[in-house]
């Protein structure tokens, strides 16, 4: 019995053995049916197999697959006998046109357009049709259409052609009813509204197009916010989720789940340089980092040191470099290590950009700090895609490094994907000292060429302005801005100051980087200006009514050494400028000094210092003109009526030829802690306006005024709405003061 079990299985193992072997018979002819739009020649192609080739049975699968994946063909079949392989095809039908029925937006339809797979005159097939109809939708539901009905059709021909339809109902767009907050976020909904772009759904709101719901808008926000903590000390935030959730038809709600987590500071951070680098040559880097011991975690902080160690690098010529951290926390501080690396020397073979539909190819490359033939450098690399990014053109950036024909050559690919640069705003605001409303059109990336177009238009109860300006924020590859702006502005102070001004003129200027966070700006203006008298305006008033011509020179010096430019609470900005008579018939020579101090005095507390300085002067001992003469701004000095106090030409307010301010404003978190859209700060303002160069007879009005007082920003339905109570501590007799002050603003 066990012997006649042996040698069963011995003959199933050889049966098995000899299956596995196939034998290849030799192809003589091949034969090609049911073709009529690809060759015969091609579909031998596709299939890798001649005449005189060997072909074994196993390879026939092999060969079908091959030629379905070419894609042309929606049935193919295979046979091979008698040395002859038969191969039959049915064609897919060819795509004419493609059709998008209820889409009116010429912009949706080149979204809907770009992201499709089946093209015309390309082969049609359903899977394809499916998947298109499935990119449309996220397309649409990206564009704020969640409710979009999509029903695509065929229109067949008898030569295998087709046309394919979709009937799109786009609905209504779906509107965010409400934006919430929620987890431990430790900063109030007030605050966390001004950082990101979605607003809220209002009936008024007829021209802002981020009311509406938005994928692209919801990821911006999450990195807006996520950038806001990150700048805050929060390295370890979590934006858990941003979500909508529908409530009413068509109505969304948007969540953001925050978790903050701890705070954190700097504490020890160390330099690991290479065995042939100088301590001595990183000095103003390692000074960097002792002044930053202590301060709040911050990722501009974080970029700065990264900046400092490029430009140490680069000016000893160490072309190669590559900067690593290693973070490591201990309870609130974080402790890193900045690990500089010289590299393998790799060269920059080419530089492609892809995706550059409407920007000029010249643009971008303007903003890299790599060229083809330098040295590759991480740092710079990364660089040049950071500033490609803050242009704000693209919806997105990428680069990629791959090898290029040589071993020490790298290509570089950046693929850009455009996106609107244009922009239309429409604002309005009432206040105890007027209304204001406001229109503007801008375009950032004016035909493609970088060029920023800016057209305003503002309205209060005493002005009309009106400005156009264009902005090269690079001309000629020199790193330097050019502007031009042109504008239109009246001024009627009938009513309070006795005159009226119409002034139109030009302005042509320039700006650049001068020192490391010190901007240089140099302009001249020029402006025909007419002034006229009313007969409550005094006998010397009046002598300056009639028509003026003037350019100036301009010089402007702005250090900002401010953390961050929103919600800052650390650092200081110091601008001056002044004005240079060139043609004037009165000569005037002004000064600007603006002095503003952050800092952080507790947890959550912005407490800001600041100090202005104006003067206005005849360089030749003229009278200045009316609209020359100075005021204190508004807020600058809460507690009095805007422009109601110095110095008086009978009942008119003249302003004076001097002005100074300072002001001390701090938050106060703690109150109402739990109210999420009410903040309240206290502040006292002192300020003065003296001067009055036109006559002696007049009294110049110098003396300090100061108010201390209470401020209350409220995020309502309608808008943001300021209140500020206020008690005069010192003041002249002919000053009007105003206890109480309020402004709502909104948008359109």
């Amino acid at each position: 019995m066990f012997r006649n079990l042996f040698i069963f299985f011995i003959y199933l193992y050889i049966n098995l053995i000899l299956s596995s072997f196939s034998f290849a018979e030799l192809v003589k002819n091949i034969e090609i049916q049911g073709n009529e739009r690809v060759s015969s020649q091609t579909i031998k192609m596709f299939s890798s197999i001649s005449v005189n080739d060997d072909i074994e049975i196993s390879q026939i699968n092999n060969i079908l697959k091959k030629i379905y994946n070419s894609n042309f063909f929606e049935d193919v079949s295979v046979i091979f006998e008698n040395n002859i392989l038969k191969i039959n095809v049915k064609e897919k039908p060819v795509i004419l046109n493609i059709d998008y029925y209820g889409v009116k937006s010429n912009d949706l339809k080149v979204d809907i357009s770009e992201n499709r797979i089946l093209k015309p005159r390309a082969s049609f097939d359903k899977i394809s049709l499916k998947n298109d109809k499935d990119k449309i939708l996220l397309v649409l539901r990206n564009a704020g259409y969640y409710f979009a009905k999509i029903e695509p059709s065929l229109e067949i021909f008898d030569d295998n052609k087709v046309n394919i339809i979709y009937q799109i109902d786009l609905g209504e767009k779906s509107k965010i009813k409400k934006i919430s907050f929620i987890g431990n976020k430790v900063f109030k909904d007030r605050k966390l509204r001004n950082i990101i772009v979605s607003e809220e759904y209002k009936f008024w709101k007829f021209i802002s197009g981020k009311k509406f719901l938005n994928k692209n808008l919801l990821q911006l926000d999450s990195r807006l916010l996520k950038n806001f903590y990150l700048n805050q000390g929060y390295r370890n935030v979590e934006i858990n989720s941003s979500f909508a959730k529908l409530i009413n038809q068509n109505e969304f709600e948007l969540i953001f789940n925050i978790n903050s987590n701890k705070k954190v500071y700097f504490d020890l951070i160390n330099l690991d340089l290479p065995d042939d680098y100088t301590r001595n040559d990183f000095n103003d880097v390692y000074a960097f980092l002792d002044s930053i011991k202590g301060k709040a975690y911050s990722v501009n902080i974080m970029e700065k040191i990264v900046n400092k160690i490029e430009s140490v690098a680069l000016n000893e010529q160490f072309e190669s470099v590559n900067v690593s951290v290693v973070e490591n926390f201990i309870l609130d501080k974080i402790n890193l290590n900045f690990k500089i690396e010289q590299t393998k020397k790799f060269y920059v073979e080419k530089i492609n950009i892809f995706g550059n539909n409407i920007t000029l190819e010249s643009v971008i490359r303007n903003q890299l700090l790599l060229d083809e033939g330098d040295p590759f450098n991480q740092i710079l690399y990364t660089k040049s895609i950071n500033q490609i990014k803050s242009l704000n053109f693209f919806k997105s950036t990428k680069g990629d490094i791959i090898s290029g024909k040589k071993n020490d050559n790298k290509i570089i690919n950046i693929t850009v994907d455009e996106k609107a640069t244009g922009e239309i705003a429409l604002a309005a605001g009432a206040g105890t000292s007027g209304a204001t409303i406001g229109f503007a059109v801008n375009e950032n990336n004016f035909l493609g060429k970088g060029i920023g177009l800016n057209t305003s238009l503002t309205l209060t109860d005493q002005t009309i302005k009106g400005q156009f300006n264009v902005v090269n924020p690079n001309f000629r590859n020199s790193d330097k801005s050019i502007n031009l702006n042109i504008e239109a502005l009246e001024i009627d102070r009938t009513k309070n100051f006795g005159y009226k001004t119409n002034r139109v003129g030009f302005s042509v200027g320039t700006a650049f980087e001068y020192f490391e966070d010190l901007d240089l700006a140099i302009n001249v203006d020029n402006f025909y200006e007419k002034i006229t008298t009313d007969g409550s305006a005094s006998a010397l008033q009046k002598t300056q009514d009639g028509n003026y011509w003037d350019t100036f020179l301009r010089l402007g010096f702005d250090q900002d050494k401010r953390n961050q430019k929103y919600e800052t609470n650390d650092g200081y900005r110091s601008s001056y400028s002044i004005g240079l008579p060139v043609i004037s018939d009165t000569n005037t020579l002004t000064n600007i000094y603006n002095y503003r101090f952050f800092t952080e005095l507790y947890e959550n507390n912005i407490t800001k210092a600041s100090f202005l300085i104006k003067t206005a002067n005849s360089i030749t001992n003229k009278n200045i003109k009316l609209s020359e003469r100075l005021y204190i701004p508004s807020n600058n000095l809460r507690g009095f009526e805007s422009g109601k106090i110095g110095p008086k030409d009978g009942e008119d307010f003249i302003g004076g030829n001097f002005v100074t301010s300072a002001n001390i404003t701090s938050n106060l978190p703690q109150i109402l802690e739990n109210y999420q859209n009410i903040d309240f700060s206290i502040f006292f303002d002192a300020a003065n306006v003296w001067g009055v160069d036109y006559s002696s007879s007049i009294n110049d009005g110098s003396k300090i005024r100061s108010t201390i007082g209470v401020g209350i920003d409220w995020f309502t339905p309608i808008g943001p709405l300021n209140f500020t109570f206020s008690q005069p501590i010192t003041k002249e007799s002919t000053d009007i003061t105003e206890t109480f002050r309020f402004n709502l603003g909104t948008t359109f």
